[in-house]
């Protein structure tokens, strides 16, 4: 893998985490097991197959994922985006790899400058309101921060001098109407619709920019010249007038930038295969990059018939979902249950009903815990690395999990304190994979304010002394009483050897 250095600290410079390129040994399990075999086979949509995974270098993977539009806050098809590439992502370090993981934002292109004129605000002060929200958001789903998030912002003069490499390629064109604009020439290069599966013949315009001045209607814009009636401060020098650059050349620059001219995996939704991947692997490899290695792209999110779409208005966010009564855990939990690259057609219920599903794991992890202790994540089922291996398959590897819980279960009532304690360590190791452990202190407090945890803490405490004090009076209907009017609330109160444990939401 080439290494990059990093530049310093400027507003456009991505975040950098520091140690985030190195082997997580503590994401799950017990990491280096499998020292790197080619054991995982990934769907690769530029073959349209499923394949063996080889990374570039033995031992790191190198993945570009396609990151937001920060026009307007996420909604959770978003968030999905983030959950479904953070397991990928922790799967590749429980094997043992290093990875280096870049997520890009896209701070400025036409939707987020139609924002500033909507709102009369400065389109950077709009797009960085709304990463603060999204990088919020995947804080909350315990999605781990990329090595790298540039900006668009921050990397214009890499797309400099990539447009400026495509010109004297003869792959790219300044428009002859004094516009400023550049265009990426279609016709010049020949495999131009392999990813989608698209002939150029039946392809329609390029809708990216006005016609005047392209040589052929379906040439994309790489630079687009100033034009009134757009924000003043949205635009930069180049050698060819004052512009912004165009959505897929900022891609194709950052990830060259932070993963050098052949990566290992490039990610983002099924929906971004065509125009915008289509044309980042025509820029890219007319430029003589070897590029990305694998296209691996995620199902959508829909709501009714159509997408969950910012555009189309049909979204939901996560303070929707948690007015629901579901913590960002149990949405993690819904959206790892179905497989990355199927279509999940989303309802309030469906999530409901997934939550519950979830807390019947936590209430096995939790009652496990208290009679043997936490301990640690362990070796993980085969059948579940299977699974995982198998393109990822977590619809399978859950099943492989619910097996195991249901044996704990058992080996819980039957008092087997040593079968028990290996079902916690397997089904922690399994949960811990996929972001999902409850015992993760990264899930302490998610979901609620420290004041509401702790208002709610003083108040089930106080009905649980009351509620104590009545049986020992021997006092039986006050104690029902107590435990059904806690019921009511949606807290339900389990009595065990060390005493009462309280949860919110169904009791199993």
């Amino acid at each position: 893998m080439n290494r990059v250095p990093v530049v310093p600290a400027d507003p456009g410079s991505p975040r950098l985490t520091p140690g985030a390129e190195v082997n997580a040994a503590s994401i799950a399990g017990r990491p280096g097991r499998y020292p790197c075999r080619v054991t995982l086979r990934l769907y690769d949509t530029a073959t349209r197959s499923v394949r063996d995974f080889v990374p570039r270098q033995a031992g790191e993977v190198s993945v570009y994922l396609c990151g937001l539009t920060v026009q307007s806050p996420p909604h959770i098809g978003h968030l999905r985006s983030g959950v479904n590439y953070d397991v990928l992502r922790r799967w590749l370090l429980h094997r043992g790899y290093a990875v280096r993981f870049v997520r890009n934002i896209t701070d400025v292109d036409d939707k987020v400058l139609a924002k500033s004129i909507e709102q009369e605000r400065p389109f950077w002060a709009i797009a960085y309101a709304n990463e603060l929200v999204l990088a919020a958001a995947y804080r909350a789903l315990n999605v781990l921060p990329p090595t790298y998030e540039p900006r668009a912002t921050g990397h214009v003069p890499e797309m400099h001098e990539l447009i400026a490499e495509l010109i004297a390629a003869g792959h790219a064109y300044v428009a002859e109407d004094g516009s400023g604009d550049v265009y990426f020439d279609v016709a010049s290069y020949p495999q131009y619709g392999a990813l989608s599966g698209q002939h150029p013949d039946a392809m329609q315009p390029a809708g990216d920019s006005p016609e005047r001045g392209k040589r052929d209607a379906r040439d994309f814009a790489l630079w687009k010249g100033v034009k009134p009636g757009e924000p003043a401060d949205a635009y930069w020098p180049s050698p060819w007038g004052r512009g912004r650059p165009g959505w897929h050349i900022e891609c194709s620059a950052m990830a060259r930038r932070y993963l050098g001219d052949e990566f290992d995996i490039h990610g983002g939704g099924v929906d971004l295969t065509f125009p915008h991947h289509e044309n980042e692997i025509a820029q890219s490899k007319a430029a003589g990059l070897p590029f990305a290695r694998y296209w691996v792209h995620h199902g959508l999110l829909n709501l009714g018939e159509a997408k969950m779409s910012k555009s189309l208005g049909n979204v939901i966010d996560l303070a929707h979902v948690t007015s629901l009564g579901v913590r960002p855990v149990e949405l993690r939990y819904y959206f790892v249950a179905a497989h990355y690259r199927s279509r999940i057609d989303y309802s309030d219920e469906a999530l409901q009903e997934t939550a519950v599903a979830y807390r019947r794991i936590e209430g096995f992890v939790q009652r496990a815990a208290e009679q043997v202790g936490a301990g640690a994540p362990g070796e993980m089922p085969e059948a579940f690395a299977a699974a995982m291996d198998d393109d990822l398959n977590t619809s399978g590897a859950l099943a492989v999990l619910h097996d195991t819980v249901r044996d704990g279960n058992a080996a819980l009532t039957a008092g087997d304190d040593e079968a028990l304690r290996a079902a916690l360590a397997a089904t922690r190791a399994m949960l811990g994979v996929l972001g999902v452990d409850p015992l993760d202190p990264a899930w302490q407090g998610r979901g609620e304010t420290g004041e509401l945890r702790t208002a709610v803490d003083a108040l089930v405490a106080l009905a649980l002394e009351q509620r104590a004090q009545a049986r020992s009076r021997k006092d039986w209907a006050a104690a029902d009483a107590v435990r059904d009017q806690l019921k009511q609330a949606g807290v339900m109160v389990e009595d065990t050897p060390q005493g009462p444990r309280w949860t919110i939401g169904e009791q199993h």
